[in-house]
């Protein structure tokens, strides 16, 4: 009996049936938590189950370059296409003089042209805003709210003590192939 089964979390699983599955079992790796009782839920608790599709072989992970321009400033690969998911790494402007709304507008534009390649705004399931400023956020939100229409993706916003070429906003994101 696993720790997890012990505590009441899962219920006991047969090993031997997963690794049957699957080549590689990683254990119960992916758990699904969304029926579970939090405070006054009185929802029915969902089943476990094992994410039995995630790959370790390499070949599958294949780099997309979009902009030769963008290139030159980032100095790292653009994007990621990876088990049905588009990684785009941070994208910045470089143009410390400008204000945060054009250096956020500028940012949005270029992550669409990375999704563009592959996919499109409304795929993004996640982004990560970094901001040299917190004050900014109303700003950047204004913006931001014109490119991810609702459902917006999941979000964390976060001041950090400096970004690459003093730029004012960086933001990453995840897109579901």
């Amino acid at each position: 009996m696993t720790w997890a089964a012990a505590a009441g979390v899962l219920p006991a699983m047969d090993v031997a049936v997963l690794r049957s599955r699957a080549p590689v079992v990683f254990g119960v790796g992916c758990v699904s938590i969304a029926g579970a009782k939090f405070r006054g839920s009185s929802s029915v608790r969902s089943k476990p189950f094992a994410c039995l599709s995630i790959s370790t072989d390499a070949s599958i992970k294949e780099a997309v370059h979009i902009l030769i321009r963008l290139r030159q400033h980032w100095g790292h690969t653009q994007a990621i296409k990876a088990n049905n998911f588009l990684f785009v790494s941070g994208c910045h402007r470089s143009y410390s003089r400008e204000s945060v709304e054009d250096q956020t507008e500028q940012v949005l534009k270029n992550i669409g042209r990375c999704l563009k390649q592959v996919v499109c705004f409304s795929s993004v399931v996640k982004t990560t805003i970094l901001l040299a400023d917190l004050n900014d956020f109303k700003k950047v939100n204004e913006i931001y709210a014109k490119y991810f229409q609702s459902p917006a993706p999941a979000r964390a916003t976060y001041q950090v003590a400096a970004l690459p070429m003093n730029a004012r906003i960086e933001v990453e994101c995840i897109a579901a192939l």
